[in-house]
C-alpha cells in the first residue's frame, strides 16, 4: 500500500487496518510454520505496511499534538 493512500485515512481506519495486518502476519506465521506458505514474500510485505501504518499514525499524534 502507498504510504500517499494511507496519509489521506483518518486515524480509525488507519487503526483498523493495522489490526487487519497483524491479523494477516498472525496467519502468515501459521502457514510457514505448517509448510503451506506459499508467497514468502508477502510476510515482509506485511510487515513493512503495518510499520508504514505506525508511522503515519505517529506522525498524524505529532501533528495533533502542536
Amino acid at each position: 500500500m502507498n504510504a500517499n493512500d494511507m496519509r489521506e485515512k483518518t486515524p480509525d481506519q488507519l487503526r483498523d487496518e493495522l489490526v487487519n495486518l497483524k491479523k494477516e502476519a498472525f496467519n502468515l506465521r501459521f502457514q510457514q510454520a505448517t509448510g503451506q506458505l506459499e508467497n514468502t514474500a508477502r510476510m515482509r510485505q506485511v510487515r513493512r505496511d503495518a510499520a508504514r501504518v505506525k508511522t503515519i499514525l505517529n506522525e498524524k499524534a505529532a501533528a495533533a499534538a502542536e
